[in-house]
């Protein structure tokens, strides 16, 4: 990490919570190259970790309370908790994150022995989609099981976080988010089976290209209702299909040709559009995969725009931000691939570019969409990075 972020976060630590011993420790954002709304939906995602994320500096302390400070949200000042008997909290903003998986792993039986003082500081754009709020919550579990050794592995302290984001926070994801944070490799993206959670790395070997994450700057929640209609519509849309095929366990079971023959079983519009974005997109995603181990980097990055043409067409989780920003990126010369990442309505879009083509690409892109839109889009060219660990 940069010592100029760590001097800064142990002045600022010392001069909030006094001098004190700290541990350091990183959780990072994920960007998913391909396979949106398709984790909730018992398909695969094929999400990476990125460079970006949250550090934390951590001090124990003798009793049960928690106070927490961010230097990104400094105007919210020190949010203060207790460490058993939490329950979601308004007036706490940020912190009910944390506060979630405090309780999720004390109802699981890991009691956390004390709390702790905690210096936040992020990397991440706020509200970008790229999953701040579960680099948030995998970095509180993996400090919870540091300090009290509860001998969680990974993947447990994964579902755990996104129980705490689903029951706590309230906002039905899947485990995709949680699962790329928490299990990131560098240079791998990692191919999972939402379904069942059996997972491989796949090394990116993107010779001369690299991934541009391009923020709308557009707000948006993921807590917004939009988010959970679609969810509902899927459940609904399935349910009819189990009519005629009692042993459909998810949509990600289908091939394109079985959805195609099933289809009409479902008996609203709208809702077959969602089902049909949420089948063709799991079975896009094995497809650029196989393409991107083979070396096929072309069809790869065809494959990432049919998925936004899915996800604006079928799936209506677009909106005019991110499709001007995939809009532009496709007629700019040496982007393979561009499409939107994350829930949609906002955020963030993905492309895969020319190295040689990176400046170009920002300066064209972002000038178009600034005209377009009213404002500037930002730009972040991303490494791919290991999950949640701590620094030192």
């Amino acid at each position: 990490m940069d010592q100029e972020i760590l001097e800064k976060m142990q002045a600022e630590f010392s001069k909030i919570f006094g001098s004190k011993e700290t541990r350091l420790y990183f959780s990072p954002g994920r960007v998913n190259l391909i396979g949106e709304h398709t984790d909730y939906n018992g398909g695969h995602v094929f999400p990476c970790a990125i460079s970006l994320g949250t550090y934390a500096l951590v001090a124990d302390r003798q009793d049960d309370k928690t106070r927490m400070f961010s230097l990104n949200l400094a105007d919210k000042g020190v949010v203060e908790f207790p460490m058993s008997g939490l329950v979601y909290d308004k007036s706490k903003d940020w912190a009910n994150y944390p506060m979630g998986v405090v309780k999720v792993f004390e109802d699981a039986g890991y009691k956390a022995g004390h709390g702790f003082d905690v210096l936040i500081y992020g990397t991440l754009p706020n509200g970008a989609g790229l999953s701040s709020s579960a680099s948030l919550e995998v970095l509180t579990a993996l400090i919870l099981n540091d300090a009290f050794s509860f001998g969680l592995d990974m993947v447990e302290m994964v579902k755990l976080s996104q129980k705490a984001e689903n029951t706590f926070v309230g906002v039905n994801c899947g485990i995709m988010d949680q699962f790329a944070v928490g299990m990131g490799r560098k240079d791998c993206a990692i191919l999972l089976d939402c379904n069942t959670l059996e997972y491989r790395y796949s090394k990116i070997a993107l010779t001369g290209a690299s991934i541009v994450i391009a923020n709308t700057n557009k707000p948006h929640s993921l807590a917004s209702s939009a988010y959970n209609v679609r969810r509902a519509q899927c459940e609904h849309a399935l349910n009819e299909l189990r009519e005629v095929r009692p042993d459909l366990h998810a949509l990600g079971e289908l091939s394109d040709e079985a959805f195609n023959q099933l289809a009409g079983a479902i008996s609203e519009p709208l809702e077959r559009q969602r089902a049909r974005h949420a089948v063709m997109e799991n079975n896009r995603t094995l497809a650029a995969v196989e393409a991107l181990e083979a070396k096929d980097v072309a069809r790869f990055g065809k494959l990432m725009n049919e998925s936004h043409y899915s996800l604006r067409d079928d799936y209506d989780v677009t909106g005019r931000e991110l499709d001007t920003l995939a809009e532009l990126a496709w007629q700019v010369d040496g982007v393979i691939g561009s499409r939107m990442t994350g829930a949609g309505f906002g955020g963030c879009t993905v492309s895969l570019v020319k190295d040689e083509a990176i400046e170009a690409f920002k300066e064209k892109v972002g000038k178009a969409y600034t005209e377009k839109i009213g404002y500037a889009p930002s730009f972040y060219v991303a490494n791919i990075a290991d999950g949640t660990h701590r620094v030192k």
